[in-house]
């Protein structure tokens, strides 16, 4: 399934500074069983309605329990939560 969380972060959040370390956090999940691939795209609008980051991760559906406990998800919830104005979860088979 592709697990896509997507994200508006509060205004003056530099994202292409946050790119890379959300990056670097999101290949952890690589570790978890059933965890297949990630990538991490900005918008390349600066229109205010636009969200500012995508992440789609290719997982197997059964893994999605195991990645919302796993220590990369926390630390991203941990570090970048109180920077996000508004974000939209989506599952979807392929």
């Amino acid at each position: 399934m592709k697990h896509y969380i997507i994200v508006k972060f509060t205004e003056g959040t530099d994202v292409k500074a946050l790119t890379a370390p959300v990056q670097e956090i999101f290949e952890e999940t690589l570790a978890i069983p059933g965890i297949h691939g990630v990538d991490i795209m900005t918008s390349n609008s600066d229109r205010a309605n636009r969200y500012d980051l995508m992440i789609r991760m290719d997982m197997d559906k059964e893994a999605l329990p195991a990645y919302d406990v796993s220590e990369p998800h926390i630390r991203w919830k941990k570090e970048y939560g109180d920077r996000i104005a508004k974000k939209a979860i989506f599952d979807c088979d392929e």
